[in-house]
């Protein structure tokens, strides 16, 4: 038997699901049919709450939508945030129909020039990689008239430890080194556009609440020295995130309180060359990923060579995340359950696996249940980020998986 991850709080302890106070064959019947995906967005707003008690007052908060695009979820959040980080020209779109142009900034090392061009006429923030992109937003903004808003990601001379993603102190595609982004800054300021501030992102999914704020107080301190050496104070210091969720046995919350503490004493010790720049924290599965539930319904309990295997219509091409294919070094089993049954004992050792033709296709590997029959559901948790959208939905020509949103108070959206 292998353990699962902890089940989100407000789940917990439930002997049947029920998500913003509603059944979950109730959430299927109105989605339609299985898989699903359901989404609260109370718990969303709460989450976006408890972080600002946390954080300084100053400190606004940004969603990577990239964690999860639904445009009702991104409806939804859009004004409980003070901006949207995008990373293509479809979610800059989407992000155009929910927020100002002055509240998104668009990252991502290969933006194509009609990218620039849609991002430069909407008047959103580009988050510069390179020499090369500053070079063509500036030429895209002589053709249209317009002087572009730029920043400039860096890319750090030290990394978020124990992130699952690291993205600083080494060689990367991610933003320009550190050492040559003053340089960079003198030239976008010389050629008349509108210098927004800095973009500095170390890593993503760190756990270790230490590190996160030694990674933060690093970051102050780099986007001081970058604005010594470039002669100029950044209107915004987008300090990143890389706040993690538990998906594991073992993982533990981090500690939100302890991080917005340590980063206002920080800010209180600031450079004055920082004095009157603006701070932000940019965030997507730790606002979103909790708050979601992936709904599966089973088709088959089988035997094969002693072990026993619960045969899902769900599967890694809606939730690639929780079979272990994204990014995870050592496969390790997302927190699922039975949904009419969470209380009930585990009496069967268990691998959930979803309907594709592939040995990869495993939610669940050897986990411990309550007695499973067909047309049960099955509820895999920490499904609100990188889930449907990151997963490969084409893959063998199954069906999409249904979307739904629900909005406190029991209504729901959904496609």
């Amino acid at each position: 038997m292998k353990p699962m991850g902890p089940i989100p709080a407000p789940f917990a302890g439930q002997d049947r699901l029920m998500i913003a106070g509603l059944d979950a064959e109730a959430l299927v019947a109105r989605a339609g049919d299985t898989p699903a995906f359901v989404y609260d967005l109370g718990m969303i707003a709460d989450r976006v709450a408890l972080l600002r008690r946390a954080l300084p007052a100053a400190v606004g908060i940004h969603y990577a939508i990239k964690a999860n695009p639904h445009p009702d979820l991104l409806g939804g959040i859009a004004p409980l945030v003070d901006g949207l980080d995008v990373a293509s020209g479809g979610e800059l779109a989407s992000s155009l129909a929910v927020k100002a142009p002055a509240e998104i900034s668009f990252a991502g090392p290969g933006k194509r020039d009609d990218e620039l061009q849609a991002a430069i006429r909407a008047g959103a923030t580009l988050n510069a990689e390179s020499e090369g992109e500053v070079a063509r937003a500036l030429a895209t903004g002589d053709r249209l008239g317009t002087a572009p808003r730029l920043a400039v990601r860096v890319n750090p001379d030290f990394e978020l430890r124990g992130s699952g993603m690291r993205m600083g102190g080494r060689a990367s595609p991610f933003g320009v080194d550190a050492a040559r982004v003053p340089a960079l800054v003198r030239t976008i300021l010389a050629a008349g556009a509108d210098w927004r501030g800095f973009h500095i992102f170390a890593g993503s999914q760190a756990l270790d609440s230490a590190a996160i704020i030694e990674t933060q107080a690093a970051t102050v301190t780099l986007a001081a020295r970058l604005a010594e050496e470039a002669g100029a104070a950044p209107p915004l210091v987008n300090l990143g995130g890389g706040f993690g969720i538990p998906y594991f046995a073992g993982d533990t919350p981090v500690d939100v309180a302890a991080i917005g503490s340590a980063l206002g004493e920080a800010l209180a010790g600031r450079a004055p060359v920082l004095a009157d720049s603006g701070f932000a924290i940019e965030l997507g599965r730790w606002l979103v990923g909790e708050a979601g539930v992936y709904l599966t319904r089973v088709i088959d309990v089988k035997e094969s060579g002693g072990e026993r295997f619960v045969v899902v219509d769900g599967g890694l091409h809606h939730q690639l995340a929780a079979s272990g294919n994204f990014g995870t070094v050592v496969r390790r089993n997302y927190p699922l359950a039975v949904a009419e049954r969470m209380s009930a004992p585990a009496t069967h050792v268990a691998s959930v696996v979803g309907c594709l033709c592939t040995p990869l296709d495993r939610l669940a590997d050897k986990v411990a249940l309550p007695e499973v029959a067909e047309g049960d559901l099955i509820a895999i948790f920490l499904a609100g980020a990188y889930g449907a959208t990151a997963s490969p939905s084409a893959f063998l020509g199954h069906p999409p998986a249904a979307e739904l949103v629900i909005r406190g108070t029991g209504a729901a959206s959904g496609r």
